[in-house]
């Protein structure tokens, strides 16, 4: 069950309510695996290993990773079969019903097994998994600019100073990458976690995605998370 009001800025803001039921088998899974690691392959890198998930509902969500490279310098984990199942979308939006998510990370970031037993390392991890399951779970969407705060009220995301995440398009990256037109004639729409400081979520809500995003290009912020990186939202007066 959702329920939903309106923010400063004008957009919806969803709270999502636990639904009782049983477990339900994935369907059509690895449906886009295939097509999905040769776009990666073709924008980003080879997958070199991949965090399969040993029991799934309603879809089975894998996570690929691409190691760091002379022409990439930093980890990239993107998810595989959140696009297995197309999400409920608005009337006029059947063509975004598909996505795949991804979280750029330094080249130093621990991914050994030992490492990711501690949540201060495992939690991007977590979160592409959370993220890519919440439209199905809870017969939702998720898209360019909708943010997932860390409970309500929100916290800090394990040892970070952040306390949400906004999804964003891969401006970074060759134009072509955020679309993959699969055989089948689907969409996947690729986005990137940008884990947020709550003031950037506070000015998002009240002025709107674009005005965040202004401020994330005139300070140069990059798409690999940075747990010590300029808090674009911290100036005064950006509230009035």
């Amino acid at each position: 069950m959702t329920d939903s009001e309106t923010s400063e800025s004008g957009s919806p803001i969803y709270r999502h309510k636990a639904k009782d039921r049983e477990w339900i088998a994935p369907e059509n899974e690895g449906l886009h695996l295939e097509e999905i690691q040769t776009h990666l392959d073709e924008h980003l890198g080879t997958v070199e290993t991949v965090f399969h998930e040993l029991v799934s509902d309603v879809i089975h969500l894998d996570v690929l990773f691409l190691p760091a490279h002379p022409d990439k310098p930093y980890h990239s984990l993107v998810t595989s079969g959140v696009s297995d199942r197309p999400m409920a979308v608005p009337d006029d939006m059947e063509d975004f019903s598909r996505v795949e998510l991804m979280v750029h990370l330094p080249a130093d970031w621990p991914l050994d097994q030992q490492s990711l037993k501690n949540d201060e390392n495992y939690w991007p991890i977590r979160w592409l998994k959370m993220i890519g399951r919440l439209p199905h779970d809870f017969d939702t969407w998720i898209g360019y600019g909708h943010t997932i705060p860390n409970g309500n009220p929100a916290e800090p995301i394990a040892n970070t100073p952040f306390t949400s995440v906004m999804l964003m398009p891969p401006y970074w990256h060759d134009p072509d990458f955020y679309q993959l037109q699969t055989k089948s004639g689907a969409k996947i729409f690729f986005f990137i976690l940008m884990p947020l400081y709550q003031t950037e979520l506070d000015l998002k809500l009240k002025k709107g995605v674009d005005d965040l995003e202004a401020l994330f290009e005139k300070n140069e912020i990059g798409p690999v998370v940075d747990l010590g990186r300029k808090n674009v939202a911290k100036k005064k007066g950006w509230f009035r």
